[in-house]
């Protein structure tokens, strides 16, 4: 059989001045993309100092403060210098019989800490108070503004420099006094929060995802399981939150309430820690299990085989082998997870997170709030000092989160470098 003749190429390559521009026009387009996306770069960059320059503005600046009660007048010492029985005596001697029985249905005088003492006598009989606030920026930039409008309005304040972040500030409990807030109720919701949250979510994630990829046949129903998981991971989070209130909330409130522990044990109902946790721990759950999958997946093949050819079962195989090589794939999606869960806020509303409280959390069947709800409460306040401590609760967010983030970052540079 005759072979058919080659057909010429017609198409006339570029060559001369042709094959110059075209090169020229080729570079101009790699450059013009080049620079939309180093500009994207830039924007972004933008934004984030536009954000924490913000942010920083809120959290520092000048204050005006002023007292009702001389503090001399209470005692000859600085109240910060008294032990917690003479703090005791001074709040029971100056609370009016209407405050001291609403303190003591939050937690009896005798049974605080001087410096939970020191915050009472503050709020209740000094009635210290925030009259005016600046930011950072006019403070640096217009402080003679400052003082004249202070002395203008008010004779009796003194001013000072306030950093709202501050070791007090994350020790304290809440106040309705600004100045006085604390946020060590909502820190310690969070990581109570958070704790119990992965102790849900990881093992479930990655157990979920070694069973779809080394165990799951592929038919029609595991297709079907695939294709919620990947949509699920798209769902909005306040789903999850109407999902947790139903569930966790509602209908299993004997045992997220912790009652069936006894009486007097947890809360008077479903809204606690652990329900909050659960919920979360479904919001991360399609997050995990995905990015676990791909960690899985990207196990070599030939590891598997060379591990069956020297006499390992599948789980050995999996157990010796396969997670190994995959964790830090897999702590790359725990973070990420772990991240979103950290900042979620519409879920623990729909649950019915507390956003005044000064119990702190003492177990999973207590009633709580957390950082993002406390943040986003004092953000709807009038008064600018809640403004600024909302400021100072962002930056004690992102610390937390970052802290959170650098310990699983090298947990996870520590499997990779024991591989």
């Amino acid at each position: 059989m005759r072979a058919e003749p080659i057909q010429p190429f017609t198409r006339r390559l570029p060559y001369g001045e042709d094959f110059k521009r075209n090169i020229a026009r080729r570079r101009f387009i790699g450059h013009i993309w080049r620079y939309m996306f180093f500009s994207s770069l830039i924007i972004g960059m933008i934004a984030l100092v536009t954000l924490l320059g913000t942010i920083v503005n809120r959290a520092f600046g000048t204050i005006a403060v002023q007292e009702r009660v001389n503090p001399a007048t209470l005692s000859e010492q600085p109240l910060e210098e008294l032990s917690q029985e003479e703090l005791l005596a001074i709040a029971q001697a100056n609370l009016s019989g209407n405050v001291r029985r609403r303190l003591d249905r939050e937690e009896p005088l005798e049974q605080r800490s001087a410096a939970e003492l020191l915050q009472v006598i503050e709020e209740f009989v000094l009635q210290r108070e925030v009259v005016k606030s600046w930011t950072l920026s006019e403070t640096l930039f217009n402080y003679s503004h400052i003082e004249a409008e202070a002395a203008e309005q008010f004779p009796n304040a003194r001013l000072e420099f306030k950093s709202w972040v501050s070791w007090d500030f994350v020790v304290r409990p809440m106040s309705r006094t600004p100045a006085l807030a604390g946020i060590r109720t909502a820190l310690l919701g969070s990581t109570w929060m958070i704790l119990i949250t992965m102790l849900i979510a990881f093992p479930i994630g990655v157990g979920a995802a070694i069973y779809l990829e080394e165990y799951a046949r592929d038919n029609l129903v595991n297709r079907i399981i695939q294709t919620n998981i990947n949509n699920l991971a798209g769902v909005p989070s306040i789903i999850y939150g109407m999902l947790g209130l139903a569930i966790f909330v509602r209908n299993l409130e004997y045992l997220t309430s912790g009652r069936f522990m006894g009486e007097g044990m947890g809360a008077a109902n479903g809204r606690t820690l652990i329900s909050a946790a659960m919920t979360m721990a479904l919001l991360i759950l399609p997050l995990i299990i995905i990015n676990a999958q791909e960690a899985i997946r990207a196990v070599p093949n030939s590891l598997r085989q060379a591990s069956y050819g020297l006499g390992a079962t599948k789980w050995q195989t999996i157990w010796n082998h396969v997670l190994p090589v995959a964790l830090p794939g897999i702590l790359t999606g725990t973070i990420l997870g772990m991240s979103r869960a950290v900042g979620e806020t519409a879920p623990l509303i729909v649950i019915g997170a507390a956003t005044y409280i000064v119990t702190d959390p003492s177990g999973p069947f207590s009633s709580f709030t957390a950082l993002p709800i406390q943040i986003y409460n004092w953000t709807s306040r009038p008064q600018d000092q809640f403004r600024d401590i909302a400021g100072a609760g962002i930056v004690v967010l992102l610390i937390l989160l970052l802290s959170l983030n650098a310990a699983a970052i090298l947990l996870r540079n520590r499997f990779q470098r024991s591989l």
